[in-house]
């Protein structure tokens, strides 16, 4: 069966997945796209007998068309928020659009439409991720005036140009899932019952943002973990976006989404068109695990740009240092990381410029004279003869006033004419969507990575867009992937970590370019357990960067054993942030331990599949990953007053005929045993414990 299917009579589309069927009827009179089906598998030709769905309620009141439509526009025949909202030259506002045209091949669907009145057409684009259950969509919108005769036809404001909506099917009750949180608190997971309104999740920042994140996952209130009906989708944009979760009283759901937030304008003049993000979407029958399951799956294979290796085990300098940055220091630091098994050394904020606190130096992006009189050149040199590769931290968005670039180029920032410019963290944000800042950014990244050889940058983003123009609250990523592509062309073996003071810029459209992400600025561990159980509902582990840090935590105080920190880093990519001069002799070598441990399993972590046994507010909390024949389980426990140390911990995803057998202890267990009464668990006294089991299936 082909990914794309249609009727005889080309009214009925089927779009196909590895197992599941996202169906749509044309209506070319009504100028409608209808989705009519998103489950399990059907064929087109069983979908194509279906009738006609009539209207859910004959109260004239009540718009049929309501969470209904794939694209419903401003000014049409439905209520409910529209995915194209725009002014036309001579004043006017709503629109009415008709099938043009449809096209489909075997991986992709493509239906036109255009306005029956005024010079606007939109082009709505279906893509089946190829070996995944994942439906990638988006919209073209484009001015079809004469290019040539501007003054007589006018430019088109957009004020709404989503990717589009997706109508989640009719169900009795429906609860919605996502993260809430804010800087050192992101990823807080809610489950809540969805209201009959209108429910707005948005960024109005010009950045992702740590207080919610571009996705939404959609259940009719009786989803679990391992089962249940689920279909969630998720924005692939760094700017400012916008997801409305609407229902009707008439029990009717759609999620639309798309770039910008509420007031923010994009002008099309004739010619021109707008190409909005991917608004991926799936279903699944196997509940919140499956879902997560298959966006990782979706990240491996479409997303991620070097999805098949394994992320080094890094050391970042900051928490040791902070902006006390000398080569001496950093290479003291640089041994010891060698000593435990690190792989990538990264010299964090304070290399350059006048950098010697946040106030100044941004934008002055070469080796501070006296810090390192003869350039990096000899630090990276001396740290890749340890064994490791060298990185560097840069916030190439950013510039204080403090600085010699804000002094040449006041005009680079993003402001208002006649408004004060808002400082946050004592620094401004540089226009990435102007061309000549571009240009300085790609030039000058260039260079560092030539003089330096450096594999690997930790690009940070440590403040908020204000006083931007209205474009720029998205056409500012635009520019910043643009920045990140040129580079990645020119240096296709540096790898790149997204970083937005922590968790504030994680989605689909960074990581097409980044290769992980920095999770939260708080590597606390225990607040870890929920930071990182939010980022796995839709971001795959390989993308999650996680540091063991020193104890007591510098945020937030608290104490947790070296062991509690390394299992809990463990379950993503592992990193050390810790001031290492300062561990004793023991510490050292149970990192030493740890790191090898991890380095043996992180193929199991990065590649394989995460199930989520028990959440972390559970008295003791569990993870289960799996690749082919193997296994790792982490369990944890916060609190001394719960839960015995000895506990049988029932798995998952198991080979129901095969025997397991424990890398450590040699003990061996049939699949019966851990899928029923569980795996044994011991856990030490005391609050803060963690086991980590490597199982191996015995093959006959």
């Amino acid at each position: 069966m082909t990914a794309v299917e249609l009727s005889g009579d080309g009214t009925t589309v089927a779009i196909h997945t590895l197992a599941t069927t996202y169906a749509l009827r044309l209506d070319p009179e009504a100028g409608s796209v209808r989705p009519m089906h998103w489950g399990a598998r059907i064929g087109v030709d069983a979908l194509a007998a279906v009738p006609a769905r009539p209207s859910p309620h004959p109260d004239t009141f009540e718009a049929p068309w309501d969470a209904a439509e794939d694209y419903p526009v401003q000014g049409g025949r439905a209520f409910g928020p529209a995915a194209l909202g725009c002014w036309f030259p001579d004043g006017s506002t709503g629109l009415e659009l008709r099938i043009v045209s449809h096209h489909a091949t075997a991986d992709q669907f493509t239906v036109s439409l255009a306005d029956r009145h005024q010079p606007l057409a939109v082009d709505l684009h279906y893509r089946p991720a190829p070996g995944t259950d994942v439906i990638e969509r988006w919209a073209v919108v484009r001015h079809t005036g004469d290019a040539g005769n501007a003054a007589g036809t006018g430019a088109v404001v957009l004020h709404r140009h989503d990717s589009g909506a997706w109508c989640v099917p009719p169900r009795d009750d429906y609860r919605m899932s996502h993260v809430t949180g804010a800087w050192s608190a992101e990823g807080r997971l809610h489950r809540t019952q969805l209201p009959t309104a209108e429910t707005h999740l948005t960024s109005r920042r010009g950045v992702t943002g740590h207080h919610a994140n571009p996705w939404i996952m959609i259940d009719d209130g009786t989803a679990e973990e391992q089962r249940g009906e689920v279909w969630s989708m998720a924005l692939a944009t760094s700017g400012s976006w916008r997801l409305v979760a609407s229902r009707t009283h008439a029990g009717r759901c759609a999620v639309a989404g798309g770039a910008g937030h509420d007031g923010v304008r994009h002008e099309l003049r004739p010619g021109e068109s707008l190409t909005t993000p991917l608004f991926a979407g799936l279903y699944t029958s196997g509940g919140f695990g499956a879902a997560s399951r298959a966006w990782h799956t979706y990240q491996r294979r479409e997303v991620l740009p070097h999805p098949g290796e394994l992320r080094p085990v890094l050391y970042n300098s900051w928490e040791a240092t902070t902006f006390d940055v000398t080569a001496e220091g950093q290479l003291a630091l640089a041994r010891l990381a060698a000593d435990l098994g690190v792989e990538m050394f990264v010299v964090d904020d304070g290399w350059f410029g006048g950098r010697t606190s946040d106030r100044a130096g941004l934008g002055d992006w070469f080796a501070n004279p006296h810090r390192f009189p003869n350039g990096l050149r000899p630090l990276a040199d001396e740290i890749r003869g340890l064994g490791m590769d060298f990185g560097l931290w840069v916030e190439p968005e950013m510039t204080n006033p403090d600085s010699d670039l804000y002094r040449s180029h006041p005009e680079w920032v993003h402001h208002t004419p006649g408004h004060r410019r808002t400082e946050l963290r004592h620094q401004l944000v540089l226009d990435f969507g102007r061309p000549d800042v571009r240009e300085w950014a790609a030039r000058w990244l260039d260079q560092l990575v030539r003089d330096t050889a450096a594999g690997f940058l930790k690009w940070d983003f440590n403040r908020p867009l204000t006083e931007a123009a209205d474009p720029a609250w998205t056409q500012h990523a635009a520019g910043l992937y643009e920045v990140i592509d040129r580079l990645r062309a020119a240096h296709p073996d540096l790898r790149i970590e997204s970083c937005a003071g922590g968790g504030g810029r994680i989605d689909l459209g960074i990581l097409r370019r980044t290769d992980q992400c920095w999770t939260s600025d708080n590597t606390d561990a225990v607040d870890r357990l929920e930071i990182q159980h939010g980022h796995a509902q839709v971001y795959a582990p390989a993308t999650m960067v996680a540091w063991v840090t020193d104890s007591p935590n510098p945020l937030t105080g608290r104490e947790v054993p070296l062991r509690f920190r390394f299992h809990v880093a463990m379950t993503g990519v592992l990193g050390i942030g810790g001031d290492l001069t300062r561990w004793s002799p023991g510490e050292l070598a149970e990192a030493r331990e740890m790191v090898a441990v991890y380095r043996d399993i992180r193929e199991v972590v990065q590649h394989g599949d995460l199930y989520r046994l028990r959440p972390p507010h559970s008295a003791t909390s569990a993870l289960q990953y799996v690749r082919e024949n193997r296994i790792a389980v982490f369990t944890f426990r916060v609190d001394a007053d719960f839960a015995p140390g000895l506990q049988s911990l029932p798995l998952t995803a198991l080979d129901p005929q095969a025997v397991y057998r424990d890398e450590d202890t040699g003990a061996t267990y049939p699949a019966s045993l851990l899928s029923g009464p569980g795996l044994p668990v011991t856990l030490p006294d005391g609050a803060h414990a963690s086991s980590l089991i490597r199982l191996h299936r015995v093959v006959d």
